[in-house]
């Protein structure tokens, strides 16, 4: 871990040229301490890092040194390919090993192309998780992915919907969907199935191996299974008057089927309400998903649904009375 520590801080300089012994420790995660120990590392090894002082000073490398250590691990080569996403690389136990090879990749381009990348990573951020919500503690997600990289069997102890589970699972793969982890795996009934990573209460690699399906693509795995649960989801739907407001809240609070129904929308009538067929979940479900959507909403269909509403304003009405 210090080699690659070592060698992290000797690209930064190269790389980045001056800088302080805060910036360096902010940049490896470690103390301003332990960045003073592996400058002197460096200097005892042959390396060529100067100290300015004062304000404007810092450590930087003698004018032309640069080092030749640029070759990518096979765990630096596979890390690239979360470049766009430092927090999910960091959560998958790859955070430091990504840093590593960015940083050598940057060393071993061209000035101008290195310079290209760096503005690039200024200007363009991913972000991962949803708005408003604190992401999943996910505990077992290294383990999990490590036995989805080696096609390792795992035990697992599983909490779902209708109690704990205990089974073995086969992981043929991690998918980041909103902010949230998810495995998707066989079970023992050779069924391929979709497990809430956060929802694993342990999980132990038996260190046997198994063979993938032939033919399985993640991919199209988790198109088609999110095609089925949103045809699942969503049992009816209501036919709705929106004002120009909700029409701004419709994909904040339905997102996709908010964003389609909108598409939808009929001509806007004198105060800009519109008409729109909104897909809506049961009937206790959708009652209160319109309710958030407050005056700026009226159902028009189905009755039972605008009845349903109904009395629920009723029955609101009457606990706010005076």
């Amino acid at each position: 871990m210090r080699a690659d520590r070592l060698l992290s801080l000797l690209l930064l300089l190269q790389n980045r040229g001056r800088m302080t012994a805060p910036e360096l420790a902010a940049e490896l995660e470690v103390s301003v301490r332990t960045v003073y120990r592996d400058v002197e590392a460096l200097g005892a090894a042959g390396v060529p890092v100067h100290a300015d002082r004062g304000p404007e000073g810092g450590y930087r490398l003698v004018d032309g040194y640069r080092t030749r250590l640029t070759g990518l691990t096979d765990a630096e080569a596979t890390s690239l390919f979360l470049t766009g996403a430092p927090g999910p690389a960091r959560d998958l136990g790859l955070g430091a090993v990504l840093a590593t090879a960015r940083l050598k990749l940057e060393a071993a381009l061209p000035a101008e192309l290195a310079e290209q990348a760096r503005r690039v990573g200024d200007r363009f951020h991913l972000d991962a998780p949803a708005w408003f919500r604190d992401a999943d503690p996910v505990p077992y997600l290294e383990p999990i992915a490590r036995a989805v990289w080696e096609q390792r069997v795992l035990r697992a102890h599983y909490r779902r919907w209708g109690g704990e589970v205990r089974r073995e699972l086969r992981p043929l793969g991690i998918v980041l969907k909103g902010g949230i982890w998810y495995l998707v795996a066989m079970a023992e009934e050779e069924a391929v199935r979709t497990y809430r990573i956060a929802r694993f209460l342990a999980v132990e690699a038996t260190g046997e191996a198994f063979e993938r399906p032939g033919g399985f693509g993640l991919a199209a795995y988790w198109e088609e299974s999110a095609r089925r649960l949103e045809a699942a989801l969503y049992r009816g739907t209501a036919l709705l008057r929106i004002s120009p407001r909700a029409q701004r809240l419709l994909p904040m609070r339905f997102g996709a089927v908010g964003v389609r129904a909108l598409d939808g929308a009929g001509a806007p009538d004198a105060e800009g309400w519109v008409r729109v067929e909104l897909p809506v979940e049961t009937e206790a479900v959708a009652v209160g998903d319109l309710l958030a959507l407050g005056t700026d909403a009226e159902v028009l269909g189905p009755p039972e649904l605008r009845r349903a509403v109904s009395e629920a304003v009723a029955v609101l009405a009457g606990r706010y009375a005076p």
